[in-house]
């Protein structure tokens, strides 16, 4: 996965934050960023073992 792709994971939770927050502060931004930013690091990590565990019981 690219880094493109967790950027884009972080800037989505972030938004995210400020519309459950419109006052969200800094820290609260940088929480979001980090979360969204290891979350999508995370569900892809995730696919991509499934994936691997397919291949393996097919082959």
């Amino acid at each position: 996965m690219g880094i493109l792709e967790e950027l884009a994971g972080a800037a989505v939770a972030v938004e995210g934050a400020k519309k459950l927050d419109p006052n969200a502060g800094i820290v609260t931004e940088g929480i979001a960023a980090v979360v969204g930013f290891e979350g999508t690091e995370a569900v892809t990590n995730l696919i991509d073992k499934k994936e691997e565990e397919k291949k393996d019981q097919q082959g």
